[in-house]
């Protein structure tokens, strides 16, 4: 890996406000990622999205890293409901969905997945999501992961109140 490609990944991370586990950093560092990896969800290293929403910040665990490709496999969960707002990735994205229910919505469509359920949105697509409180989410990229808010990033106003 290039000091080019490092650097942008390390950009893409400080932009989001994230720092890498240290699995994750070895990984951007050119660990090859032909050597297994085993972890269980009570070992990822959950780290806030968004600091100004404090307990209700969405969290993310950065699971994998590609050396060569950035392609990223990585969990967030979201404590209470929220509104996603519409943004983009560079890369193919997927969803799993692991715990909870969340709706995603693309081109005026809306789909609500529950555990097990699966959505595939291409690069640059549009979407945004609404969770209820507690899901957890496995997201897969095929490039390096970056969030590109149409509006803005999610605020306090995005919150779902709990019931």
């Amino acid at each position: 890996m290039g000091r080019k490609d490092l650097l942008r990944s390390a950009i893409i991370i400080a932009a989001l406000g994230l720092s890498l586990t240290s699995a994750a950093a070895e990984l951007i560092n050119g660990t090859p990622s032909d050597q297994p990896l085993f972890q269980t969800l009570s070992q990822a290293q959950w780290k806030r999205m968004l600091p100004d929403l404090g307990d209700a910040s969405p969290e993310i665990a950065i699971l994998h890293v590609d050396p060569n490709t950035h392609a990223t496999q990585l969990l967030i969960r979201t404590p209470q409901g929220l509104h996603v707002r519409k943004h983009w990735h560079s890369a193919n994205e997927t969803h799993t969905m692991i715990i909870g229910k969340a709706t995603f919505g693309c081109e005026g469509n809306k789909v609500e997945l529950e555990p097990g359920g699966f959505n595939y949105m291409p690069a640059r697509m549009e979407h945004e999501a609404w969770t209820t409180p507690g899901p957890v989410v496995f997201i897969t990229v095929d490039g390096a992961w970056d969030v590109n808010w149409v509006e803005g990033a999610p605020t306090s106003a995005d919150l779902v109140q709990r019931q």
